[in-house]
């Protein structure tokens, strides 16, 4: 299993008896910058734990359109869906900051789940966190100005990444927020106006994290607030 100080929340709270049915048939793997973890409507062959590094759930709309609705890190997992007895996504998943991983065939972890209750009671907790979370970027997409979206993704970055200083592109921010990297743009100049981070090319780095909560005007807080009701730790208390 991996150490306390590069591992994955879920693997590291798991019960010695529940991380034994799954301890044997972890692969590691690299998860390099956009390696596909999961593909749309196709059979999810394994299930992804990021010991670093970042994953995104991103909603395809139409051939060129893309949204992101979800993120992970070391805090979490992909397949989801066999957590939920399906074989398959309607998205897309992959590596939006690259990284470090463990994986397991998926049927081996549905026959884990099938062995253990407190097992799959504890990946269905999983899937309950991660349903609020995707909630939650749909009230934001649907209430919130660009710059107080911005606010809370960064925040959400930076609770996984670990220090100030995060690998964003603007490409990476538009699909995130689902808007033209013009308006991407746009956002970036007034939170470095405020003083809340400081952007150059590639790089975003944070100023002030206090600053960007009071900016993202609540939106930010009520899925990690969940995490840390199911689990015990907040996303961001993982690399801790």
């Amino acid at each position: 299993m991996p150490t306390r100080s590069h591992s994955n929340i879920l693997l590291r709270t798991l019960s010695p008896d529940d991380a034994a049915l799954l301890e044997p048939h972890f692969e590691p793997v690299d998860l390099p910058l956009r390696y596909v973890l999961e593909r749309p409507k196709v059979a999810i062959e394994h299930v992804y734990f990021p010991l670093s590094g970042l994953a995104s759930i991103v909603a395809l709309a139409g051939r060129d359109k893309q949204v992101e609705v979800g993120i992970f890190g070391g805090e979490g997992m992909s397949g989801t869906a066999i957590v939920l007895e399906n074989d398959t996504s309607p998205y897309k998943c992959f590596m939006q900051i690259g990284g470090e991983g463990l994986r397991v065939r998926g049927e081996r972890l549905r026959k884990a789940m099938d062995e253990s209750p407190t097992l799959r009671a504890k990946f269905l907790r999983y899937a309950n966190y991660m349903s609020v979370q995707t909630t939650q970027t749909a009230v934001a997409n649907t209430h919130s100005q660009l710059e107080e979206r911005l606010c809370r993704w960064l925040l959400m970055c930076h609770d996984r990444m670990g220090g100030d200083k995060l690998g964003l592109t603007h490409e990476f921010l538009s699909t995130m927020l689902g808007v033209r990297r013009a308006g991407v743009t746009l956002a970036v100049h007034i939170l470095e106006g405020r003083g809340l981070i400081r952007a150059t090319r590639g790089c975003i780095e944070i100023v002030d994290r206090e600053g960007l909560e009071v900016c993202a005007d609540g939106i930010y807080g009520l899925a990690e607030a969940e995490y840390a009701r199911l689990f015990g730790v907040s996303p961001r208390e993982w690399l801790s």
